[in-house]
This record gives structure tokens, C-alpha cells and sequence, in this order.
């Protein structure tokens, strides 16, 4: 287990060692965009900004009594800010799919490892004469599943799901 959890640490390093100065730049602003850091010098700013031109502090000139210019900034910013969480949040959905591929490869592997091992054993059982070895679930349990078989029985599913949905 310890080995397995180095190995994913390890592999996770090195895709990060890979990324570009590009995708560094917008999963570092992304990941400051997501702090309390972030939130707690937009609310000094904007609270400051509203307070300076409403009047609220006397003595410091009014630069944008409207708020127009505030309003343009928060939303070039906006702008700006989901961009960056778009693209870390595309590195994290290719990063998804990839493990997403290893567990199927794994369980797809185990499958095929356990149907032979049902098999070996039931062929044991038979040798030996035992009662176990005759149950007619063991002989469905020895048949290989095929990937291709499974997904299209998942689609036909799903699509008679769909066509017996009530209308909203």
C-alpha cells in the first residue's frame, strides 16, 4: 500500500514538474482566488473604494463618485478569474479522466484475474468430487465479460430509461 501511495505521489509530482509557466501561472492564481487571503483584500479594497466615494471619509477626494469605474474592474476581473478556473479546472478534469482510464484498466484486470481463478478452482472442486463445484451460478461466473458487451447493455438501459420517463 505504502508503495502504491509513493508511486501516485510521485506520479502527481512529476505532471506538475511538467506543467508549463503558463498553466502555473493560472493554478497559482487560482489557487490564490480560492483562499480567505483573496476574499479579505477584495472586501478591504471594495469597502474602502465604496466608503472613499460615498463621502464616508472626509479628507480623501472622491475619484470615482459613480462607482462606474469600480464596476468596470470587478467585471474585467470576473472576466479574467474564471478564465484562470476554467483552465485549472480542465487540467483537473484531464487529470480525472486519466485515473479514471487506470481504474478501468485495473478492474477490467481484476475481472479477468478473478474469472480465472473461478475457473481454476471450480475445476479443482470437480476433481475432488465436491457437491459446490455443480452450482450452475459458478458456470456464469466463469464466463469472461467482455467491456464492449457491458457498455452497450449500459446504453440500451439508459435509453429505455429515457423513453419511459414521464413527460414534465
Amino acid at each position: 500500500m505504502e508503495r502504491n501511495i509513493r508511486t501516485l505521489l510521485q506520479k502527481r509530482q512529476e505532471e506538475e514538474a511538467r506543467l508549463g509557466w503558463k498553466e502555473r501561472l493560472a493554478v497559482g492564481i487560482a489557487n490564490f482566488t480560492g483562499s480567505m487571503t483573496f476574499v479579505l483584500f477584495h472586501v478591504v479594497l471594495y469597502c474602502s473604494w465604496i466608503a472613499i466615494n460615498v463621502g464616508l471619509i472626509p479628507g480623501v477626494p472622491r475619484f470615482d463618485p459613480s462607482l462606474v469605474i469600480l464596476a468596470m474592474e470587478a467585471s474585467v476581473e470576473a472576466i479574467f478569474l474564471s478564465s484562470f478556473i476554467l483552465i485549472t479546472q480542465n487540467r483537473m478534469m484531464a487529470q480525472a479522466d486519466r485515473r479514471a482510464d487506470l481504474n478501468l484498466q485495473i478492474s477490467l484486470l481484476a475481472e479477468y484475474e478473478i474469472t480465472r481463478l473461478i475457473t481454476l478452482v471450480k475445476e479443482m472442486a470437480e476433481r475432488m468430487n465436491i457437491e459446490e463445484a455443480r452450482r450452475p451460478d459458478l458456470n456464469e461466473l466463469t464466463q469472461e465479460v467482455a467491456p464492449e458487451q457491458v457498455l452497450e447493455t449500459i446504453a440500451v438501459q439508459e435509453r429505455e430509461c429515457q423513453n419511459n420517463k414521464p413527460p414534465e
